[in-house]
């Protein structure tokens, strides 16, 4: 290679090796990001489990509301067709209201996690593209919230006589494959379905500072974000 085409060549690469770096590289040192990383976290959950656990938090939210599961679904046509209307309805707000009423229990375990970042998960966070926060977060703290939901759930659905006929009819449903198993059980398929909900209301609030990290009014969010 000439001595002109390898000082264009390399020129090139430090251009793209510059391009590939995190837009927070030019202006903020490894701690400044790693903190600016957590306040969006912190961020993202907060405004998830106030949205969430408040009454009518999922009832009331078309986007993370609880409907029956698969087959038992297109069976609530036609209970409803033979006057059964009340009952789903009743079982749906139940399910929802217990979703509602496990989000505290989360708090604690989305804090930990915030405050444990490492340098090397803000890295990856901020390159990881539009919903690496919430990735971070489900990866992070799903199993150990369906070990805290589950019997915060068992306990709001058991009050309902509704969940031992959601359990009798998805169960001889998920006998016959209409219905997935972990759906079969009421206190599971709420469970799963609140920590679904509750990622998703974390990637909201994720797309909302990655659009506008100005309009967050952090300063730190808007050089980490801003690039």
């Amino acid at each position: 290679m000439q001595r002109r085409e390898l000082c264009a060549w390399l020129g090139t690469s430090a251009l793209a090796a510059l391009a590939a770096r995190p837009a927070w590289a030019f202006s903020l040192n490894e701690t400044d990001a790693s903190a600016g990383i957590r306040a969006a976290l912190e961020r993202g959950a907060n405004a998830a489990l106030t949205n969430l656990g408040r009454t009518d938090g999922f009832l009331g939210n078309p986007e993370v509301r609880i409907e029956l599961p698969g087959a038992l679904k297109d069976a609530a046509r036609i209970l409803r067709a033979t006057g059964q209307g009340r009952r789903l309805d009743d079982l749906v707000t139940a399910m929802n209201r217990a979703a509602e009423q496990a989000m505290p229990e989360a708090r604690q375990v989305l804090v930990s996690t915030v405050r444990s970042i490492s340098v090397e998960d803000a890295v990856r966070i901020v390159r990881g593209g539009d919903n690496a926060v919430t990735r971070f977060f489900e990866d992070k703290t799903r199993e150990p919230l369906m070990e805290r939901f589950l019997p915060i759930v068992t306990k709001a659905t058991e009050r309902q006589s509704l969940a031992e006929k959601y359990n009798a009819v998805a169960g001889k449903a998920a006998g016959f494959g209409l219905v997935r198993r972990e759906d079969a059980n009421v206190q599971s398929y709420v469970t799963g379905k609140a920590l679904d909900g509750l990622y998703y209301m974390i990637g909201q609030e994720e797309k909302k500072i990655r659009q506008d990290p100005i309009g967050t009014g952090s300063a730190l969010l808007k050089r980490v974000f801003g690039g």
